[in-house]
This record gives C-alpha cells, sequence and structure tokens, in this order.
C-alpha cells in the first residue's frame, strides 16, 4: 500500500496566497465595493491588471457584473493609469495613461515611490504609526540603512525603465488624489512573485489611503468580478474532502504527504529531496502512480520539456478529462469524463458577488464512453474497498439535494428563505438580494477607525511592513521585509544568445488552455501558431514582419509562433499568451513545440522559499524567423478510438 500526497497552492495565486496572511491576515482580502470606486475614487491604477481579459475567469458560474462598472468607470472619466509593460486591452478601452515598467522590476519602481514620499515627508505617518507594524525596518531598507542602496527615484529608473521624474510625478499624484491600486496576479507569478503584492500594500500604507472609501488596494479586481457588492445569501458547501481510511497501510510512509504543487515534477525525478516551503522542510515521496483530473499541466507547468521527462518517471498515469489534451496524450490510461452539459450539477453564482445559487441541469446523454466525474471516483471507491465512505450512499441527485438542502438550513440561520428543492430545480435559480452595507463597503475601514477592536490576523494585529516570522526563516529569497531582487532573467540579466524578456499573458481567446481546442484559437493564430507580440524595433533588427514564423528559444525549450508586430509590447520584450497546446516534435535533431506553449521556455523554480509557487512569466528569450519547412500542427488531431 502507498500513501496519498496532497498537492497544496494553486497555479493562480501560489505566490499570494502565502505571503498576505502574514501581511493582512488573508490569503484574499474582500476589495472595497465597487459602488465606492466609482463615487470617490479619484485615480485607479491598474498595476499589472488586465480585467477585461481575465474578470470573466470564475471558479464558479458569473453573471459577469464587472463589466458594467468598468463602463461606468470609463463614462465617470475618472483618470486611469495602466502600469505594465504592454498596452493591455482594459487600457485601451479606458484610455488610460500607459506606463512601462520592464518585467519583474514593479518592486524596484514602487521602492523608489515611497522613497519620494519620506523624502518630501509625505508619507501618512499617523496611519503608519497606528496601523501598520515594521515601518522603522522597512523605511531603513527604503533609505539604504540596510544594504547600503538608497531606493531613490533614479535608482528606481535604472532598475525598471521608468523615467525618474515619471516616478515622482505619479507618486505626488496619487499622494494628492484619492487613489485605489487594482493589482493583478500576473506579476506574482514571476521570480520572487510574493514581493510584488506585499510592496503594494506597503506603498498603500505609506499612502495612507487604506481604508477609505475609494483609496487604498485590492488585490482582486481583475478576477471573478472581485468588487462587485457581495449579495446576502447562504453558501454551497461541497462532497467531504477527507475521510478516515479504511484500513491502514501497512508499510510505513517515507517522505511528506503535502508538497507544493508547482514542485511536483521536482518531486517526481527527486524523490528523498529536501526543500523549504513557508517555513517548514518538505520531503520528496517516491511517485509510482499518478492520477490527475480537472487540469492541464503540460500547459501549466514551467519548463515543458523538463516535464515531459518528469512525467515518464512514476510507473503508471492515469488521466481524467473532457477532452484530448497534451496532458491526456501523456497517460497511459484515460478516462474520459463528461462536461457539464452531460450531468446534472449545483452552483453557487460569483466567487465574490454570491449572486445565489444555479441549477446545472443535464442538456444532453453523456457521449461515447465519457461518464461524469462522480461516476468515475465512484467506481474507484469501490474497487479500493471505500465506496460508502466516499458516496455516503447518495447518487448525484441524492448530493445535489443534500447539498442544497444545506444550503436552505444555512439560510433559515441567517434570515434568507429560499425555495423548496422541487421549485428551485424547476426555476433553474434563485438570487440573492445585496445589503446597502455591502454596496457600501470599503476595505479595512472599520480596522482603520479601530485597529484593536478589530485587529488582523497577523502576528501584531497590524499590516505587517516587516515581519519578525519571515525574518526568522532566515530565507537569502524572502526577508522580512518587502524587497526587490533582480530577476535572474529580465531585460537586466539579458544575454547575447537571450536578448529579450518573454511574457506569458492571458490570452482574451482562452482561459489558460481551456477553448484552444475549439474555434477560438483561429481568432489569434497566424499559421495555426500562437502569435508572438514583439515590438517594430526588435522585429526590424531581426528581418521580422507580421505573419511570419518565427522560432523563440532559450536553453530550456524552444516553440514555433507567428510574429504579430506591434507598439503595445515595449522594447526589449516580448509575448507569447498562455495556453496554447502542448504539441512536441523532433525538427532537426531539436525538440521544438510546433503550436506555441509558453511555458516550453519558462523558469521551474520554485518563486522563493515561502511560498515555492509557479513562474509563469520570467524568461529570457531570442527570436528569429523560420526559414526550414514547416511542420504541421497535429495537436487538434482526433485520437483513434480504442474500446476496452
Amino acid at each position: 500500500r502507498g500513501g496519498f500526497i496532497q498537492c497544496i497552492n494553486s497555479y493562480s495565486t501560489a505566490a499570494i496566497s502565502r505571503i498576505l496572511p502574514y501581511v493582512v491576515g488573508t490569503g484574499d482580502p474582500r476589495s472595497t465595493s465597487w459602488e465606492m470606486v466609482l463615487k470617490h475614487s479619484e485615480r485607479v491604477i491598474l498595476w499589472g491588471a488586465d480585467p477585461l481579459v481575465t474578470n470573466d475567469i470564475d471558479w464558479l458560474t458569473t453573471l459577469h457584473n464587472g463589466a458594467g462598472y468598468f463602463r461606468a468607470l470609463k463614462a465617470k472619466g475618472t483618470k486611469t493609469i495602466s502600469i505594465n509593460p504592454i498596452a493591455t486591452d482594459t487600457a485601451e478601452y479606458l484610455g488610460s495613461e500607459w506606463i512601462a515598467p520592464r518585467p519583474g522590476t514593479d518592486c524596484a519602481m514602487m521602492l523608489g515611490m515611497i522613497h519620494e514620499l519620506v523624502r518630501t515627508k509625505k508619507t501618512d505617518e499617523a496611519f503608519l504609526a497606528k496601523c501598520t507594524y515594521g515601518w522603522p525596518e522597512l523605511r531603513d531598507y527604503v533609505m539604504g540603512k540596510t544594504d547600503g542602496i538608497e531606493k531613490t527615484p533614479a535608482w528606481a529608473a535604472q532598475e525598471c525603465g521608468v523615467p525618474a521624474e515619471k516616478i515622482v510625478e505619479l507618486v505626488h499624484d496619487m499622494q494628492s488624489h484619492r487613489t485605489m491600486i487594482m493589482m493583478g496576479w500576473g506579476i506574482q507569478r514571476i521570480q520572487y512573485g510574493e514581493q510584488s503584492h506585499w510592496m503594494g500594500f506597503a506603498l498603500a500604507a505609506a499612502l495612507g489611503q487604506i481604508g477609505l472609501p475609494g483609496g487604498g488596494i485590492g488585490t482582486n479586481y481583475a478576477y471573478s468580478n472581485g468588487g462587485t457588492p457581495m449579495a446576502y445569501g447562504p453558501f454551497l458547501g461541497g462532497i467531504s474532502s477527507s475521510v478516515k481510511p479504511v484500513k491502514a497501510s501497512t508499510l510505513p510512509w517515507k517522505g511528506s504527504k503535502v508538497i507544493p504543487v508547482a514542485r511536483f515534477a521536482d518531486c517526481f525525478v527527486n524523490p528523498g529531496k529536501v526543500i523549504d516551503f513557508n517555513g517548514t522542510k518538505v520531503t520528496y515521496p517516491e511517485v509510482r502512480l499518478v492520477m490527475w483530473a480537472g487540469g492541464n499541466p503540460f500547459a501549466h507547468q514551467p519548463d515543458t520539456m523538463n516535464l515531459e521527462r518528469a512525467w515518464k518517471k512514476p510507473e503508471t498515469v492515469i488521466v481524467t478529462d473532457t477532452v484530448w489534451t497534451a496532458t491526456a496524450r501523456h497517460a497511459d490510461i484515460v478516462l474520459p469524463a463528461a462536461t457539464a452539459f452531460e450531468h446534472a450539477d449545483i452552483t453557487n453564482i460569483g466567487t465574490y458577488s454570491n449572486d445565489g445559487i444555479v441549477a446545472m441541469q443535464q442538456a444532453i446523454e453523456p457521449q461515447w464512453e465519457s461518464k461524469s466525474d462522480y461516476w468515475i471516483f465512484s467506481q474507484l471507491a469501490e474497487r479500493l474497498g471505500c465506496q460508502e465512505a466516499f458516496t455516503e450512499g447518495l447518487d448525484e441527485m441524492g448530493w445535489i439535494r443534500r447539498l442544497y438542502g444545506d444550503a436552505q438550513k444555512m439560510g433559515e440561520r441567517i434570515g434568507v428563505k429560499l425555495p423548496n428543492f422541487e421549485d428551485f430545480w424547476k426555476k433553474g435559480y434563485v438570487l440573492f438580494d445585496v445589503r446597502e452595507k455591502d454596496r457600501k463597503f470599503v476595505a479595512f475601514e472599520d480596522f482603520r477607525k479601530d485597529p484593536k477592536a478589530h485587529s488582523l490576523d497577523t502576528e501584531s494585529g497590524l499590516i505587517q511592513l516587516y515581519s519578525p516570522q519571515i525574518a526568522g526563516y532566515k530565507y537569502a529569497d524572502c526577508l522580512g521585509h518587502p524587497s526587490y531582487f533582480v530577476p535572474s532573467e529580465g531585460v537586466n540579466t539579458k544575454t547575447q544568445d537571450t536578448p529579450l524578456a518573454l511574457m506569458a499573458c492571458k490570452s482574451r481567446y482562452r482561459m489558460h488552455s481551456q477553448l484552444d481546442g475549439t474555434t477560438s484559437h483561429h481568432f489569434a493564430n497566424i499559421e495555426d501558431r500562437e502569435p508572438c507580440w514583439i515590438n517594430p524595433a526588435d522585429a526590424k533588427t531581426r528581418g521580422i514582419e507580421s505573419g511570419d514564423v518565427v522560432l523563440v528559444r532559450n536553453k530550456r525549450g524552444a516553440l514555433l509562433a507567428g510574429a504579430y508586430v506591434t507598439d503595445r509590447v515595449m522594447p526589449g520584450v516580448v509575448v507569447v499568451h498562455h495556453g496554447a497546446w502542448f504539441a512536441p516534435m523532433d525538427v532537426n535533431g531539436r525538440r521544438i513545440d510546433v503550436h506555441g506553449n509558453s511555458n516550453t521556455l519558462t523558469m521551474d523554480v520554485p518563486t522563493s522559499s515561502l511560498a515555492c509557487g509557479n513562474i509563469a512569466s520570467t524568461a529570457l528569450v531570442e527570436v528569429e524567423k523560420w526559414k526550414g519547412e514547416l511542420p504541421r500542427v497535429y495537436v487538434y488531431d482526433q485520437p483513434e478510438r480504442v474500446l476496452v
């Protein structure tokens, strides 16, 4: 008998969800209501955020509430500023001012801004003294007393490429106006990704606007319609995720039972290796069987060529999926799962908005040999001797009824009456009302008014600008205060062989790798390849024109992409949007992804020893015009049906 390895963290928020509990007591703080932003914010800073591309992504179903608020923001004429190496769709829609720091240098830019506030005595010392812990330690770092490097706007300009005078102008404009900083998640999926959001809270604290209507910082406006007023109603639970084992293992378990999910390839190859993680030590177990469901690691795991090698180490790989992804293609056994249209289910509406509950009614019969996830796992549980513990004697509709019934009971406790199940299922949904106090919600407002009565779940109960606990870990890559670390691969460390920094942003045409197997890829692809955005100056020196097929390469891997020459990306940077299905092929003795999966180029190292998150946008590459025969993109071909 073996054991089960739990993977923790997510590929979306590994760094931010680990650092912010130290800083503000939660990994995903609720954002100030959009209605308060529209009423009070005089400046909206979109820092590493492109909400019109990413906002519709949700763990649940969604009403797309955020779109209306962005229309209202534009109609009001509030000044918006987009801080991003690329000109985003959101910035184009809003007419935002565009400030373009080099990828991975956001913390340097913020340090220069904090320095300017200190120099001009415009930090909010009353707020810092009342609501934060560790300002003297952070200030010493900013002013160079810690490491001998004074983080002036001029120093910041050398690192981030934004002129010092623009850094100075921006921070004074933010200080003199009610400003909401909306930070995206992409800037924490980089090397040292923990630092950007910690530094963002430090900047917002120095400005002193945290807890004021329309001021401060929010870290989920760009996802799941964050900032939409939360409706008042019950939440749905789920099937129990942990049960007592039916039979105890007779063999000793070697290694940790929990690993950071982005380190799984390293774990496959190096059983017994010990790594640091969030103040603990993790020992990799030996993995002999893999059961992967509900994900596509051959799209989201960095350094895909290395993953391809590591994937061969376990003896057996089983994949459950609805479509023939690259991960399914690399499996020994594929269990075909039914889509959401082929079985019944139930879900809340809106991760942050909690708009209501919807009945996911079966639309068609399962096609071919596909079965629902619940059926698949129930059958596996039966064969493992734990079916009763897993199903608790319920079929799918039995679980749907139970979950709805539990929500009804929760509704009764909070004064929200839900209809009986039959009426709910016939109508198909129930919506909740929004209370006036939720329309007027201001993040950290109560804390600001009385930090003792409304203390945060941090070491001091305050916003931690310095964490003795993190400092005690003695990590070289995550200090006790937010810091700037030069990326191993970035504009400032370019080489002759790899002079361009890669960004792997979200595509507007799919969600991660989902939908890449549909006609959606026709909207952007060039010669069936993922586009590679390249600045006109960089394209000219390489003899590249829009429509050319190019080879994007570094020491880790290579891919073919279609060139899109545009001034929407800054010089020295290229963009290959994340999520193209991995299609490796040996071409002239070299392993190349012929379709354009950006992760063939990224580094599979942890963000830091704290979070051990994944890195999706840290890489140096070279781009050159492809002159050989063009390989066919085979990744959409249907497999041969094998009946068992």
